[in-house]
């Protein structure tokens, strides 16, 4: 066909944004340039991929739908992404299956009029604001916004969102990220496979309790939780005390991933250093335990460093590769002690660091399990780093059931 043009993607091209040269590449291994386009998908590996990601770049074509249709003429559930808020869809994305070293062919058509096709939701995320009146259940406020940003001046932004921060899922796991100087990211558990925050808004009433819903499972103080990004002074980690304004944005869900992000206007990481503008972005695919932590820096890097890792869950077993993956197995109360409502929870927490951003990894303390990190800065000033964080709660019927199998499958998961 003239008029098509045939692509093809290997997808060891999308795990080079992950572990490839110290250069901005975001997982985009394809880019629009047709109407209509065909796509030739192959694994190179001997091994299975699930819901595995194809990620095309929209460039300045205007989209306002599309279809996505494999081999057997059968309809791909699929995504459009404006992504930098623009109005103007800047992806869209699907998701796959491939045996080892399987073929797949995809006609990926776009269209600039009409509506994108309504596929069921495998993602979701809000942002809720806390109504005043008392009648309403702490599962059922009403007030959602796509943004919400707070001044310095505000001084408990925390509980100005309810649910203390943007809340993001897919069927697997479900997260929130504090929205104060921690920026922590907190950890909800499910028992069965299903998005639940919608209903439960992390505040899951006795009634859903019952019918099997989750809840909250990780006491994080003033840790990093899950991958949360300080600045680094040398010796330890820094809150994000010096920061101009904060916003918290909703990018994106639906079929296929969720897109969320944090963003620091003045943020001061350590003393001395220059000011910089920090975006922290979270993008979460259907079907996965692997959330992709990209964060964008405006500003002078080239001196400073940076630290995540994980809470040290109290009595936790510690597994590392030395070589970016670290991870724990253990059991603490969420909030803190036995309050006498909630459960003692056990859970398995992993971050993994591409080596090309890994200073160091620091020994385990009482509180947390700390890397070091340092951003790859370009010529133009402005700088990024990309991470994975993952983790797995006892409770769910489709998890793990120990520290050995937690660890034997992230490191079938980093070879993967």
């Amino acid at each position: 066909m003239d008029n098509v043009l045939k692509q093809t993607i290997f997808f060891g091209l999308l795990w080079l944004s992950a572990v490839g040269a110290c250069a901005q590449q975001p997982e985009v291994p394809y880019t629009l340039t047709g109407k209509d386009q065909q796509i030739v998908v192959k694994n190179p590996s001997v091994r299975a991929q699930h819901d595995m990601p194809v990620v095309i770049a929209l460039g300045r074509t205007e989209v306002d739908s599309a279809a996505v249709v494999d081999e057997q003429g059968i309809s791909v559930a699929y995504q459009l992404d404006d992504l930098d808020g623009d109005g103007r869809a800047d992806e869209l994305c699907f998701l796959t299956d491939l045996s080892g070293h399987q073929k797949r062919n995809f006609m990926v058509h776009t269209y600039g009029y009409g509506h994108p096709t309504v596929f069921k939701d495998r993602t979701f995320a809000q942002i809720v604001l806390p109504r005043k009146n008392p009648k309403l259940p702490k599962n059922a406020q009403d007030v959602f916004v796509d943004r919400i940003a707070f001044s310095s001046r505000t001084k408990d932004p925390y509980h100005a969102v309810h649910g203390h921060g943007m809340m993001f899922e897919n069927e697997l796991l479900a997260l929130r990220v504090y929205f104060d100087q921690r920026q922590t990211v907190d950890l909800y558990g499910k028992r069965h496979q299903g998005l639940e925050l919608q209903a439960t808004q992390f505040y899951p009433s006795e009634e859903q309790l019952q019918e099997g819903y989750g809840d909250d499972v990780l006491w994080v103080g003033n840790t990093y939780g899950l991958g949360a990004l300080r600045g680094w002074d040398g010796s330890k980690s820094l809150l994000l005390n010096e920061v101009r304004s904060r916003e918290q944005r909703v990018i994106a869900y639906g079929p296929v991933r969720t897109v969320v992000e944090m963003h620091d206007i003045h943020w001061i990481p350590s003393p001395g250093m220059p000011a910089i503008n920090a975006t922290i972005r979270y993008t979460f695919y259907a079907g996965h335990r692997d959330i992709r932590v990209d964060v964008f820096l405006d500003g002078d890097t080239s001196k400073s460093l940076f630290a995540t890792g994980l809470v040290n869950v109290k009595g936790s077993e510690e597994y590392s590769d030395h070589q970016g993956l670290r991870a724990c197995w253990g059991s603490d109360w969420p909030t803190g002690k036995d309050d006498g409502k909630h459960q003692l929870e056990t859970v398995g927490l992993a971050i993994s660091i591409p080596q090309e951003f890994l200073v160091k990894e620091m020994p385990a303390t009482k509180d947390d399990y700390t890397m070091v990190v340092r951003p790859c800065q370009d010529v133009a000033g402005k700088s990024h780093l990309t991470y994975y964080i993952l983790y797995t709660s006892k409770k769910e019927d489709y998890g793990f059931a120990s520290a050995k199998d937690w660890f034997r499958w992230l490191k079938d998961w980093k070879n993967k």
